[in-house]
């Protein structure tokens, strides 16, 4: 056994707090790894809150980056191999996968629901993800890893790891922006702006950014966006002011909520795509009357994790950080250690900030 420094939650709507854990030591297909970064993403405090199932006590994080510290039998990965962590690994042989769908495969939050490590006094803890990437050290199946290179900073290669797969993907996995089309992105958190990032990368124009907090308009600009909105009743008809009276090639919604998915949708032209990465609340609903689904001919679909595959997709995104296409630092807006864990989620929930990273290695 190994004990680690992790950010614990004990149940549903606790606040996390920093205890001792004691980690089991790597089985075959397993690796422990020292995490170097992670991010802290709101889809954690959904998991923290109850809005996404998660059993308790639980260790979450998913956002993380680190080294290979250990290894069980019959791994590929060594001591001191860069990764990024994966908490969406493909089984590569279900339906899913199989249809070139692996974003959906359904083993891939099978370790979630599996115990990994044990507090002080015996209780089980359970990895929220299946990665558990708030504490010092986590230990995760091999595929839940993806090896990177030692040129891109693990730092900033933490944040590659959700929330650039999923707002990158979107754009250019699900949505499919072409050059010279418009997009519309609603809710600038870390996902939010890493879309306003990949419609820059599309040759998306123009690229307009919704979110309440001016501040976020502003960060939005420099990272791509041509304009910058807050939400009002007039957002539809602002939007089509903006791309020449018809609304939107595509919306990206990024908050998970009934009215800015309505607002989202209202914003598109006639014929136009909405994209929805936000996971909101099952309680919450979405109202679209009968004649308005033929008459405006958009689409409306989901899409999880960026419809991205981290195998294919980390490379591609670290070769755009490389080439400065990506910009990491100006998305982190805040620098943390493991036990301000709380109050990141707080700034979540009132929406300060794009995205607070732990840094763990200084």
């Amino acid at each position: 056994m190994t004990t680690a420094r992790a950010a614990v939650v004990r149940a549903a709507g606790d606040a996390p707090r920093v205890e001792t854990i004691e980690l089991r030591d790597p089985g075959p297909g397993q690796v422990r790894v020292r995490l170097a970064a992670t991010g802290v993403c709101h889809s954690d405090l959904s998991l923290a809150n109850g809005t996404m199932v998660q059993p308790f006590p639980a260790v979450l994080g998913h956002e993380g980056a680190g080294r290979v510290v250990a290894t069980g039998d019959g791994v590929n990965l060594h001591e001191g191999d860069a990764v990024v962590l994966n908490w969406s690994p493909s089984c590569r042989e279900c339906w899913f996968c199989a249809h070139g769908e692996p974003y959906l495969c359904v083993r891939a939050t099978e370790a979630a629901s599996q115990p990994y490590a044990q507090l002080e006094d015996g209780t089980d803890v359970y990895p929220g993800l299946g990665v558990a990437a708030f504490a010092t050290e986590t230990v995760v199946n091999e595929d839940a890893c993806v090896r990177v290179g030692d040129d891109v900073p693990l730092h900033q290669a933490a944040v590659l790891g959700c929330a650039m797969l999923t707002g990158v993907g979107a754009v250019l996995n699900a949505a499919r922006v072409e050059p010279g089309e418009s997009v519309v992105v609603v809710g600038l958190g870390g996902v939010g702006l890493c879309a306003v990032q990949g419609a820059r990368i599309a040759g998306a124009g123009p690229i307009i950014a919704v979110d309440p907090a001016a501040e976020k308009g502003v960060l939005a600009r420099k990272l791509g966006a041509t304009d910058a909105l807050q939400p009002s009743p007039e957002l539809a008809k602002q939007v089509r002011a903006l791309t020449g009276g018809r609304g939107a090639d595509h919306a990206i919604e990024c908050v998970g909520r009934g009215e800015t998915i309505r607002a989202a949708w209202s914003s598109t032209r006639r014929g136009g795509h909405a994209t929805i990465l936000g996971m909101g609340a099952r309680t919450d609903t979405v109202s679209f009357n009968a004649l308005e689904i033929a008459h405006f001919a958009r689409t409306l679909q989901g899409c999880m994790f960026g419809a991205s595959d981290p195998e294919r997709d980390l490379p591609v995104l670290l070769e755009h950080v490389r080439a400065g296409r990506l910009d990491v630092e100006t998305l982190v807006t805040s620098r943390i250690g493991l036990d301000a864990v709380d109050v990141a989620f707080a700034d979540l929930e009132a929406g300060r900030g794009a995205r607070s990273l732990i840094v763990f290695d200084g």
